[in-house]
């Protein structure tokens, strides 16, 4: 199995879904910043997450990723298989007719390696890597939603009184 950047990254970004989980989807953009990861990168990742059914799309204002299964589901194996690709079975790279003995035990030693560290990735879920702290503060929220009344208003946001622009700005100096 191959761990690469691209296998590390999308991991991180579906860490940060699960331990960040909420009832709405979360945009890319604030994944982005959170992950310090460009954002057309991320696409191109989750994309690829969304065609393995990893994660779930929701178009429109509001819309963004969610997890397509619970976290416990999720394994990193099945996110770096989906990213990465399957992995390619062990073969003699020196094309030999009739490899020496040798050779045949080195490629069985990490063909066996390959298994177990496949094994191991299978038994990683999601939900095992949640922080503790992340998962209360994920509860909190849920908490803190259903004690809000559904009817209640937003304040609406204050507009600022200066100026806003560089043109209001010198017409205010000149007024001084």
């Amino acid at each position: 199995m191959r761990l690469t950047t691209k296998g590390r990254f999308a991991v991180a970004a579906m860490l940060d879904m699960a331990e960040n989980a909420s009832d709405r989807p979360i945009n890319l953009s604030i994944l982005s910043q959170r992950q310090n990861v460009s954002l057309s990168y991320l696409e191109a990742l989750f994309a690829r997450l969304r065609r393995h059914e990893l994660v779930a799309s929701t178009r429109g204002p509001g819309g963004g990723y969610a997890l397509a299964r619970d976290a416990s589901k999720i394994t990193v194996a099945d996110i770096l298989f989906a990213v990465d690709g399957p992995v390619p079975p062990a073969q003699d790279t020196e094309r030999r007719a009739a490899p020496s003995p040798d050779r045949v035990t080195t490629m069985e030693l990490w063909a066996s390696l390959g298994r177990q560290v496949v094994d191991y990735l299978d038994s990683v879920t999601l939900q095992s890597l949640v922080r503790p702290e992340a998962a209360q503060r994920s509860s909190m929220r849920e908490m803190v939603a259903v004690s809000l009344p559904a009817n209640r208003q937003r304040a609406k946001p204050r507009m600022p009184k200066g100026p806003n622009s560089v043109f209001a700005l010198g017409q205010l100096a000149t007024r001084s």
